[in-house]
C-alpha cells in the first residue's frame, strides 16, 4: 500500500473510532427529563360498606329475578365461597404479568415465585412499538371491589412515567381472571434506549396490597 493510501486509511480508522467513542459518551450522558409525581387528588368518594359474599347471596333471596341475576354475576361463587388456595388467606392471588406485542410471542413474568429475582429478568422491548400488559390472577373467598393496577417506571433512579389503571370488581372464581391495559407506545430514539426498572402494585379501594413487585425492561433498536 502506498504511503498516502496508508495515511488516509489510518485517518479514516481514527475518525470512525472517535465517532464511536463520542456516540457511547452521548448515550451515557443523555439528559433524562423526570416526571413530577403529582399528589393524589383528594376526593370525597368513600367505598360502600363491605358485604361478605354470603351476605350478598342471602340478600333478597325471595326475589327470583334478583337471585338469577346474582347467579349470573357471581358464577360458581353463588353456591358458596370459592377457595383456590386453602393455605393462602389473601383474596387476590396474582399469578403472572404478560407483555403483549403484535407479531411477537408472549413474554411472561411468573409472580408466584421469587419476586426479588424478577429485577434480573429484563424484557427487551423494541423502540417505538405498541404493546399491552396483561395481568392474570385468581380471586377467592370474597368479592374484591375497586381493584387498581399502579405502575411507576424509573430510569437511572428518576421517575419517568406513572400510570394507574382501574381494574374493576371481581367475584371469586376457580378460573384464572385477567386484566389487560390499554395500548402503550414504547418511546424511540437514542435518548429513549436503555434500561428501565418498574415498580408495580395491585391494590384496591380499601388500599389492600394484593401484590407489590419490581421488574425491568430494556428498550433497544430491535427485539434482540
Amino acid at each position: 500500500m502506498k504511503q498516502g493510501h496508508l495515511i488516509r486509511a489510518v485517518l479514516v480508522s481514527l475518525a470512525a473510532a472517535r465517532e464511536g467513542r463520542d456516540k457511547m459518551a452521548e448515550e451515557e450522558n443523555v439528559q433524562i427529563d423526570p416526571v413530577v409525581e403529582e399528589e393524589e387528588e383528594s376526593t370525597t368518594y368513600k367505598p360502600p360498606p363491605e358485604k361478605s359474599l354470603q351476605e350478598m347471596i342471602e340478600t333478597d333471596k325471595e326475589d327470583e329475578s334478583l337471585r338469577k341475576y346474582k347467579e349470573t354475576l357471581l358464577g360458581s361463587s353463588a353456591a358458596g365461597a370459592v377457595v383456590v388456595d386453602p393455605n393462602n388467606p389473601k383474596r387476590v392471588l396474582v399469578r403472572k404479568l404478560v407483555l403483549l406485542a403484535e407479531g411477537q410471542p408472549e413474554k411472561e413474568l411468573d409472580l408466584t415465585g421469587d419476586l426479588d429475582a424478577l429485577k434480573d429478568e429484563a424484557f427487551t422491548i423494541k423502540e417505538g412499538i405498541s404493546y399491552k400488559i396483561r395481568i392474570d390472577f385468581h380471586v377467592q373467598r370474597e368479592i374484591v371491589t375497586g381493584m387498581k393496577y399502579i405502575q411507576r417506571t424509573f430510569r437511572k433512579g428518576l421517575l419517568v412515567d406513572k400510570m394507574t389503571h382501574m381494574v374493576g370488581s371481581y367475584a371469586p372464581k376457580e378460573e384464572v381472571q385477567s386484566y389487560t391495559t390499554p395500548i402503550e407506545d414504547a418511546p424511540s430514539g437514542l435518548i429513549a434506549r436503555g434500561h428501565y426498572t418498574v415498580k408495580s402494585l395491585f391494590t384496591d379501594d380499601d388500599n389492600n396490597e394484593h401484590l407489590k413487585w419490581e421488574w425491568s425492561f430494556n428498550i433497544k433498536k430491535d427485539w434482540n
